[in-house]
């Protein structure tokens, strides 16, 4: 008898600016999928994380027309029975950038990624019966004073083993 395991398990990271050390790759390895939300900083970050392994990625505020020739704005799929959206600037639960409270409602998602902020954040929107993650910000540029990313599993239909990873100070790469 062979037993499969379905679960995925994933990286997600936003805000790299342009560049991403081995601190933070060292993290992307070993996982099912990358995920970044927005403000890659360049193909050259894309490039690299897609050396990695599987990516979904759309971009920023401050990608240029060359990313966003190669990403869309919102991605919206499902994987191991959880639906997604990931946009880069999307708000958070009681402050939605607009039109993103209807696309969560009509898409009937259960998970809402976006970056922007570069602040970490995980909540739940009762009202929407969703959660939301921003990872806070990986790069070296922006007001944060900790690069973080977020590590977690997916598993038929349930989100496990969230993990906040800090990869040290902001301004030292």
């Amino acid at each position: 008898m062979r037993f499969f395991i379905i679960m995925k398990q994933i990286a997600l990271l936003s805000d790299s600016h342009g560049k991403l050390d081995t601190i933070a790759i060292k993290h992307l390895n070993n996982v099912d999928e990358i995920w970044h939300a927005g403000d890659l900083g360049g193909l050259e970050v894309l490039d690299q994380i897609e050396r990695i392994g599987t990516v979904r990625a759309v971009y920023g505020n401050i990608d240029d027309h060359r990313v966003r020739a190669a990403l869309p704005e919102i991605q919206i799929f499902e994987i191991e029975r959880v639906k997604v959206v990931i946009t880069h600037i999307g708000g958070y639960p009681g402050k939605y950038y607009k039109g993103i409270g209807p696309l969560l409602s009509k898409e009937q998602v259960n998970l809402f990624i976006s970056g922007h902020s570069h602040i970490l954040k995980v909540m739940p929107d009762n009202s929407k019966n969703l959660l939301h993650m921003n990872p806070g910000a990986v790069g070296k540029y922006g007001f944060h004073k900790v690069r973080t990313l977020l590590k977690f599993d997916i598993d038929k239909g349930e989100i496990k083993n969230l993990r906040v990873i800090e990869l040290g100070p902001r301004g030292r790469l």
